[in-house]
């Protein structure tokens, strides 16, 4: 009953490199999309304020409340956010899964498929690790950047508009000692 168990739970663990293999290729590509939105919206952001959904959203309904642009907030990071938790999940599944292969092949004495297994094993994790990695950099900056738009919005709801073709005043963030 063990064995059966055992060859039945391999079996399984097996049926799921490919689809994992595909879904870090997948999102090893979004991560780049993601980065190619972040740098039009830096530049946009340097420009005017195209690059700022949240005073957008404001200025285009003054009656948004501060728990709506805050849902709009989160809402703007939540994919890539997402991406960058699970990407490296997947990456330790699509590691693992070919480690069982791999020490079979080791144990029976074939090098050539231990090699090939361990190959698709650190290939994987390391595509899955910079996609994460540039999905929760992309995502961390976001916030910040979100976080000042709403300082914007809450000083143009004290102080009214800024003046007509003058910019919004920004919010330098200080360091913290």
């Amino acid at each position: 009953m063990q064995t059966l168990l055992e060859g039945s739970m391999y079996q399984v663990g097996q049926l799921f490199l490919l689809p994992t293999l595909a879904l870090i290729a997948l999102l090893f590509l979004y991560a780049f999309w993601v980065l190619g939105s972040f740098l039009r919206q830096f530049a946009q952001r340097r420009r005017d304020r195209a690059g700022r959904p949240l005073l957008r959203a404001y200025l285009a309904r003054p009656d948004l409340t501060e728990d709506e642009l805050d849902l709009a907030a989160h809402k703007a990071l939540e994919n890539a956010r997402i991406a960058s938790r699970v990407t490296p999940m997947l990456g330790l599944v699509a590691t693992m899964i070919p480690m069982g292969p791999a020490l079979k092949s080791l144990s029976d004495g074939n090098l050539a498929q231990v090699s090939e297994n361990l190959t698709v094993a650190f290939s994987a994790v390391i595509l899955a690790l910079i996609a994460a990695s540039i999905t929760y950099w992309v995502v961390n900056v976001r916030r910040r950047w979100l976080a000042e738009e709403l300082l914007e919005i809450a000083a143009l709801k004290r102080n009214g508009p800024a003046g007509h073709g003058h910019p919004l005043p920004t919010y330098p963030v200080q360091e913290v000692a």
